[in-house]
């Protein structure tokens, strides 16, 4: 089933928000509060999705997602405005940013806070490119709202998340920050390479690197991480 204008009607909201609503009676700091009512024109509540407006059944963790339409003032948004929308609302968001005709669609991995209480964090954010709305790569499959929920965010990712059937979106997360901490170790030690000027240390240091550029190509199984080789690379 095809998103946005495909969703049933059942699912309809079609509300304007104003967005003072958001931050009328929070302290943001001087910067966050104009950067949402410059870059934000207008925010509507598009639809519901929930047991009760699809024939699907609610989550363990997703009771119910919300698609806000976002019509930018500017040509860019800042996360933090969508963070700020996010822990206002206690269900997951999906965002459809428009500006100039072009649409964006981004969501965030959301969990309940440690605390217990009805409040949200996000991990990260996941966007698609800007492109034309029929394009966006975005359908409704799962036959629960967590199963739903999983797959905005697969699809909206793309290549960034791994997919392996009997790998949980969670786990894929921290597999994808595993490998950008192990690109910035990569990085950090070859700029390390190129400013040494003894050999053998220099040679010590390509070792290391050697190891690093191992990791990328190690299959992980399911629960395991990156050693990383932090002893090695420290001198500890």
């Amino acid at each position: 089933m095809r998103i946005l204008l495909g969703l049933p009607k059942s699912t309809e909201f079609n509300k304007r928000i104003p967005k003072q609503k958001f931050y009328e009676n929070l302290s943001l700091t001087p910067a966050i509060r104009k950067a949402f009512t410059e870059q934000i024109k207008m925010i509507y509540w598009r639809n519901k999705l929930s047991a009760a407006t699809l024939n699907l059944a609610s989550g363990e963790k997703v009771t119910e997602i919300e698609l806000f339409e976002l019509k930018l003032a500017s040509s860019d948004l800042e996360e933090n405005v969508l963070g700020l929308i996010d822990r206002e609302i206690p269900y997951h968001i999906l965002f459809l940013l428009e500006r100039e005709g072009k649409h964006q669609a981004v969501m965030g991995f959301k969990e309940a806070a440690a605390s217990g209480k009805m409040a949200f964090k996000v991990e990260r954010y996941y966007h698609t490119e800007w492109m034309d709305e029929a394009e966006l790569p975005l359908y409704l499959r799962g036959l629960t709202l967590d199963a739903v929920y999983e797959n905005f965010i697969r699809q909206i990712a793309g290549s960034s998340l791994e997919s392996s059937g009997n790998v949980t979106l969670k786990e894929s997360i921290e597999r994808q920050k595993q490998r950008e901490q192990l690109e910035k170790q990569i990085a950090a030690q070859e700029a390390k390479i190129r400013n040494e000027k003894q050999p053998k240390k220099k040679f010590e240091l390509v070792q290391q690197l050697h190891l690093l550029q191992a990791q990328r190509n190690v299959p992980k199984r399911r629960g395991e991480k990156n050693v990383l080789f932090p002893a090695e690379i420290s001198g500890r």
